[in-house]
């Protein structure tokens, strides 16, 4: 009987410390290897740019300054920088194209289907509520008319808040919809989509934001309005 005691108390002993690693790998090692990628992908941008390096290309595109168009959108790879003031003004984040769980360990991840960054359609953009650098941890803090800003490397956008949090389920694809039905918007125009999982640390539901283009500047011009302090 002692034995099984034993056994039993060992075990349990055991697998508390293997939770406890698990909570610190999701707390801390995920966040740290998260916020590294992420430096890295913004570092990899900088320098595309600072070199010329964004290409021009054909077809549908961002309109953006002089007519000419950012380089093609490919998976995993960055192609955007968000910034979002509510959030805090050293909050930036990467943005890549796709939503498989890699590229949501390095950044913010562009729904493939939807709009390109500027364009008529729905730019809808994922990213972690907790874990992998916890980029919008604080997404219930925004607001309707709250400025979303991004950057090509050519042109900065601003992004206008007009409704939400808005709280759904994971299979309520509509919202990332063209004219997401519940948005409120009813006519095609330039609009972005936020989405993170809800609750805090579960992903039973998702928290939702819209926003219209509100304005665009080249990057030549300096930063927007809304990004200075």
């Amino acid at each position: 009987m002692r034995v099984i005691v034993r056994t039993l108390s060992e075990l349990c002993v055991t697998v508390g410390g293997l939770i406890v690693l698990f909570v610190v790998y999701l707390l801390f090692w995920t966040g740290i290897r998260a916020d590294g990628a992420m430096n890295d992908q913004i570092d990899q941008l900088h320098r595309q740019w600072s070199t010329g390096s964004v290409r021009p290309t054909t077809g549908t595109g961002s309109a953006s300054a002089g007519g000419v168009k950012p380089a093609p959108y490919h998976y995993g790879r960055p192609f955007a920088i968000m910034y979002i003031p509510r959030l805090g003004f050293t909050w930036n984040k990467p943005v890549l194209e796709g939503t498989g769980r890699d590229v949501l360990a390095r950044g913010l991840a562009h729904y493939a289907g939807t709009a390109r960054l500027g364009q008529v359609g729905n730019f809808a953009v994922a990213g972690h509520r907790r874990t992998y650098g916890d980029p919008f941890k604080d997404f219930p803090k925004l607001r309707p008319g709250d400025a979303v800003v991004l950057t090509d490397g050519i042109t900065w956008f601003t992004y206008r808040i007009d409704k939400g949090p808005y709280k759904t389920v994971p299979a309520d694809v509509e919202v990332i919809d063209p004219v997401p039905r519940k948005s409120g918007y009813t006519r095609p125009g330039r609009y972005l989509t936020l989405t993170t999982c809800d609750p805090e640390w579960g992903h039973s539901h998702r928290l939702i934001v819209w926003a219209h283009l509100d304005a665009t500047r080249p990057v030549e011009s300096g930063e927007p309005e809304a990004l200075r302090r």
